[in-house]
């Protein structure tokens, strides 16, 4: 049964097949209720939307016109070359972009009046059905509109709604976050091997550990702090790694990453 009407994708890449994968095994959608865009010299891309029955196309316009949700999954370069095609197409139509720093503003003024604008932005992890999404309507988007792409974003990991004004500080969290999470997997496993341990388990035990610790986190509630302390005995071994950690400033130095990497979205996206 299809609940959330048929759905489009503009930008037919990773992402926006893990998305579509999501809907369909979470029962939201089915194949035939689903149709992306994709180009033509992506093979691959087609190859895995053929795989899970959805149609393909090499151009926009059929994607907009046959959709009732559609999908902005394509570079932010490429947003303001594909909306005036668009427009024309928009009206009464949900669009929801995931293309980085392209804000509503931009969506909504290249769009028609008429049409209801979301930006969301997922985080790589959805790949996997584990992703961190968040999204924040526009003028013309309504609570309805808002709780079904909370609904189809939840289909790959969790979903939160947010102001637009939080956009860049949480790209620099949880958006670029996976990819300070890996150094430290990388770093953690690297560790390892200096001990003694054999690579392929080191990352294994290293990649579990983060994973577990973060569920521990979300799903207890209680404070980091906490959970660290609870981990470190007095006078043992962990007391000791962190103090190497605290003496080298980790903790400051993730904190002013975040920062950085805000700074640099609001100078991309012009805020």
């Amino acid at each position: 049964m299809n609940q959330v009407g048929k759905i489009g994708v503009v930008g037919g890449g990773k992402m926006a097949l893990a998305m579509v994968k999501g809907f369909l095994s979470a029962g939201l959608t089915k194949s035939e209720h689903v149709i992306a865009s994709v180009h033509p010299d992506d093979k691959q891309s087609l190859k895995q939307f053929e795989q899970i029955n959805v149609e393909t196309v090499v151009e926009n316009a059929p994607v907009v016109e046959k959709s009732d949700i559609i999908f902005i999954s394509v570079k932010p370069q490429v947003v303001p070359i594909i909306l005036p095609e668009m427009r024309p197409l928009s009206n009464n139509k949900l669009f929801i972009s995931i293309a980085m720093g392209i804000t509503l503003k931009v969506l909504e003024e290249n769009l028609s009046s008429e049409a209801r604008v979301i930006r969301a932005m997922p985080n790589t992890p959805a790949l996997v059905r584990s992703g961190c999404s968040v999204f924040a309507r526009g003028t013309k988007a309504s609570q309805v509109d808002g709780e079904l792409t909370k609904s189809l974003l939840a289909a790959i990991g969790t979903c939160e709604e947010v102001p637009e004004s939080y956009f860049d500080a949480i790209t620099a969290l949880s958006g670029s976050g996976p990819a300070y999470v890996f150094v430290m997997i990388e770093a953690l496993a690297d560790g390892g091997v200096r001990m003694g341990l054999p690579r392929d388990l080191a990352y294994r035990l290293a990649a579990q550990t983060v994973l577990g610790a973060g569920q521990l986190v979300r799903d207890t509630k209680e404070h980091p702090g906490l959970l660290k302390d609870n981990v470190t005995s007095p006078a043992g071994s962990t007391a000791a790694a962190l103090k190497v950690l605290e003496t080298a400033g980790f903790r400051g130095t993730v904190s002013n990453a975040v920062e950085a990497a805000t700074l640099r979205c609001r100078e991309i996206s012009g805020n």
